[in-house]
């Protein structure tokens, strides 16, 4: 008896530690000095920490992730190119605060003004930016306010391109949350070419004269940190929105108002090292790989090789790997033509309902269209095919 009450015993206890842990997965605890913060998982969009997530505030600098945002998209487009010579109008080169000091008609690519926005924060390089994109500042901010309501950001509103204060007191300025950040943070991210810009820790301008050192201390003391922005204003505090990289996790922590820069940086690592420590990378597929061969219908060939059209790892909670599931998703009909490089189906990685990656599956190699008499074939075999499924 004193047996069995003891193996009860330590069995509620197991159960308890258990639940201890699961819990402290669910809700981790910071002790956080920031107004606000958040920890998302990059790839699924999934919050693993919150605290004030919704309280408008002020951006700051994090702003110019909207305006590096709508660049990358207009390159993106072809709308713009990174060699594109920009010249400076009277009124961006007016800016205060942070900048590279662009002079009235002095021309620079659009690439080095990029460049300076992500490094040091560029006050002056973001107006050239957004007139040359928009032939004005404020339709340049319109198309910012029409992004952040597509991308869902219910709380954000921005006055400007760069985030400094109005110099009227009168004036609404920009204002964000947490949350929003995370999803234009999340969203810039697809665009990975800016990765080389936020990750700079030291590099120059002007053949050398200008010299650039990142105002984000994480992509120089942090391991895997890559980006993606710092700002400071009075009203703001010191805020950053960053994000790094280790296997194939990638995860973004926002912190806002902070009542100092060190602070900032130590509280947006203590977030990402959580998140890094609960987490586990599992590699589902490897770029050009070949995953399944797939029916082509009045092709020359009526089979081709579908392959992986990148990498595909994802992150997962240590001690749910067992709960992951791929499902290889093959298009019903691909009928010839098809290119190389076609879409013809792809690769789904699932917890339960929740989506933890996917990549696309894409032909090996191209299938011309067969001859007329072998098309009819093909729709011979398929109909006598279907015939005997019937029966």
């Amino acid at each position: 008896m004193k047996k069995s009450k003891r193996i009860i015993g330590l069995s509620l206890l197991l159960v308890f530690i258990f639940s201890q842990v699961i819990l402290a997965i669910d809700k981790p605890e910071f002790n956080l000095e920031s107004k606000s913060a958040i920890l998302m998982d990059a790839k699924t969009g999934k919050i693993l920490y919150e605290k004030n997530p919704h309280q408008k505030l002020p951006p700051a600098s994090i702003t110019k992730i909207m305006t590096m945002l709508l660049a990358m998209e207009a390159i993106d487009q072809g709308r713009a190119d990174w060699k594109d010579k920009i010249s400076t109008s009277e009124f961006a080169a007016q800016m205060g605060g942070s900048q590279i000091w662009l002079e009235p008609g002095e021309e620079m690519t659009l690439q080095d003004l990029l460049k300076a926005v992500a490094v040091v924060s560029a006050n002056d390089a973001c107006v050239a930016i957004a007139e040359y994109l928009y032939g004005t500042e404020e339709n340049f901010v319109k198309a910012m306010n029409d992004k952040a309501k597509e991308l869902g950001m219910k709380h954000t509103y921005f006055y400007n391109t760069n985030g400094l204060p109005p110099t009227d007191p009168k004036v609404e300025g920009n204002h964000t949350t947490a949350y929003d950040i995370s999803l234009m943070s999340r969203e810039l991210l697809k665009h990975k070419k800016i990765l080389e810009f936020t990750s700079i820790w030291i590099d120059h301008l002007r053949d050398g004269e200008s010299f650039l050192r990142n105002t984000n201390n994480l992509v120089r003391f942090f391991k895997g940190a890559d980006g993606l922005k710092t700002g400071y204003t009075q009203e703001a505090g010191f805020c950053l929105s960053s994000t790094a990289r280790k296997g194939g996790m990638r995860f973004i922590a926002v912190v806002m108002n902070a009542p100092n820069s060190k602070l900032r940086f130590k509280e947006a690592r203590e977030l990402l090292s959580y998140a890094f420590s609960i987490h586990k990378s599992i590699d589902i597929v490897a770029k050009g790989a070949e995953v399944t061969k797939v029916k082509v219908f009045k092709g020359e060939s009526q089979e081709i090789d579908a392959i992986a059209k990148d990498d595909l790892q994802v992150a997962v909670i240590k001690g749910d790997e067992q709960e992951v599931v791929k499902q290889t998703r093959i298009n019903k009909d691909v009928v010839a033509p098809v290119k190389s490089g076609d879409k013809v189906g792809e690769i789904v990685v699932l917890k339960g309902e929740e989506e933890l990656g996917r990549v696309d599956l894409v032909a090996k190699q191209g299938v011309e269209k067969a001859n007329f008499f072998k098309i009819i074939v093909q729709i011979f075999k398929r109909f006598i095919s279907k015939l005997m499924n019937v029966f």
